[in-house]
Parts: C-alpha cells; sequence; structure tokens
C-alpha cells in the first residue's frame, strides 16, 4: 500500500511542478493552452489503451466495460454540476475567472478532476505487480498543463502565492492516498469489478476532458490546440508501445 501511495503521490507531483512554473516564469496564455491541449491528448491515449484496452483483456463481459464507462460519466457530470453551482466552475481558467468562485469549490473540484486517475494507479500496481509506465508518464505529463493554466488564473484571481502552492500540495497527497485506496479497496474484486473500475475512470476522464480541460485549451490556444492534441495522443501511444 506505500507503494501505491507512493506512485500516486509522484503521479500527482507535478500539480506542484506546474504551480511553481507558474508563479516563477511568466507564461502566455496562448502556451499554456497548447500545453492542455497536449496533456488532453496524452489523457485521450491514456484513456483508449491503458484503460479501456485493460479493462477489454480483464475478460469480464462488455457489460462492465459500457457500465463502467457512463457511471463515470456521470459520476463526474454530477459531481462537477454541483462544484459549478459552488462556484468552482472556472478552475481551469488561465484568466483569473476563479475570482468570482468560491476557494473550496476550486479545490474540490481538482480533486474530482484527479481522483479517477489516482485510483487507478494503485489498482494496476495491485493486478500487475508493478505500476504501469505509460499510465503513470500520462498523468504525470497530463497535470502540468492543469496546474499551470490554474495557478495563472489563481494568480490573477488575487491569490496568495504560498496558499497556492500548499493547494497543490495538499491534492497530490490526497491523489497518494486515492492510488492507496485502489490498491487496497479491490484486492478481491473479480475481473469484472476491476473492468468496471477501469472503464468508470475512464468515462470520468473523458467527460473532464470534454467539459473542461479541452474546451479551456481551445479558448487559450486557438486552432493549433488541434496539432498539440494530436502530438500528445502520438507521444503518448508511443510509450505505450515501448512499454
Amino acid at each position: 500500500m506505500a507503494g501505491a501511495f507512493a506512485w500516486g503521490l509522484l503521479a500527482a507531483s507535478s500539480l506542484v511542478i506546474g504551480g511553481v512554473l507558474a508563479l516563477v516564469f511568466r507564461t502566455s496564455r496562448r502556451l499554456i493552452g497548447l500545453v492542455m491541449g497536449f496533456g488532453a491528448g496524452v489523457l485521450i491515449s491514456a484513456v483508449a489503451f491503458d484503460l479501456v484496452e485493460e479493462a477489454s483483456n480483464q475478460g469480464g463481459g462488455q457489460a462492465a466495460l459500457i457500465g463502467g464507462l457512463f457511471a463515470g460519466c456521470l459520476v463526474f457530470f454530477g459531481g462537477d454540476l454541483l462544484i459549478d453551482r459552488f462556484g468552482g466552475g472556472a478552475r481551469k481558467d488561465a484568466g483569473g475567472a476563479q475570482q468570482s468562485g468560491s476557494p473550496l469549490a476550486i479545490v474540490l473540484g481538482t480533486v474530482l478532476d484527479g481522483i479517477p486517475e489516482s485510483m487507478v494507479i494503485g489498482l494496476t500496481i495491485f493486478h500487475g505487480g508493478e505500476v504501469g509506465l505509460a499510465y503513470l508518464i500520462a498523468v504525470f505529463i497530463s497535470n502540468l498543463p492543469e496546474a499551470i493554466g490554474s495557478t495563472t488564473g489563481l494568480v490573477s484571481a488575487g491569490w496568495r502565492r504560498s496558499r497556492i502552492v500548499w493547494m497543490w500540495v495538499a491534492i497530490a497527497v490526497v491523489s497518494g492516498l486515492a492510488s492507496a485506496a485502489g490498491y487496497s479497496i479491490f484486492q478481491t474484486s473479480s475481473p469484472g469489478a476491476v473492468a468496471f473500475v477501469l472503464t468508470f475512470a475512464a468515462g470520468a476522464i473523458l467527460t473532464m476532458l470534454a467539459d473542461t480541460m479541452m474546451p479551456e485549451a481551445f479558448e487559450e490556444g486557438g486552432r493549433w490546440v488541434g496539432v498539440a492534441t494530436t502530438l500528445g495522443f502520438a507521444v503518448a501511444y508511443t510509450v505505450h508501445l515501448l512499454e
């Protein structure tokens, strides 16, 4: 379990790194959008080849796969809708729209974005004996643009720098705990249950991408975001092939 926590913490540490980079270096909003597009492509590859494909290999049946996808989608959609109503809808905005939102809702929204990814890390460690390198890299890379964009917006909204850094540290720790939970909770699970969890995460991630990350990337980065997204997908797929 300690190993699962450490790997989950490592994957989420890029949130802290991205936040610090955004505080130290002045980054244009266009570049942030392009980097977010790259991260979206990385996550799409992870969903396709490290989650759905692995779920299919579990042999738990198509019902578990489809059920997990829609369950993850609906749970994330419901949670995100609730957080939006409390003022956390602009958590990824790079222009400072967080100013009108609730700090707690912004933090909870960011946690909601990352928990499905982190639980899968612990789950794959238990069932495979080791962490999936391609998936771990995908999560690490995709966290960077999210942290950079959100931090830029939070600074514009007037948040203290120390408060932002501690927020990312806390979320990284929560992500590590979620990974440890994924390792321990599903130890006696059937292949069908494992497949359901994997596609649950896939459905949640896809909904997050379409609802928050990709619209923000296109708004900031323009048409070149499509190229950046394809590049991110290609890089992640190459890592998957080399694993």
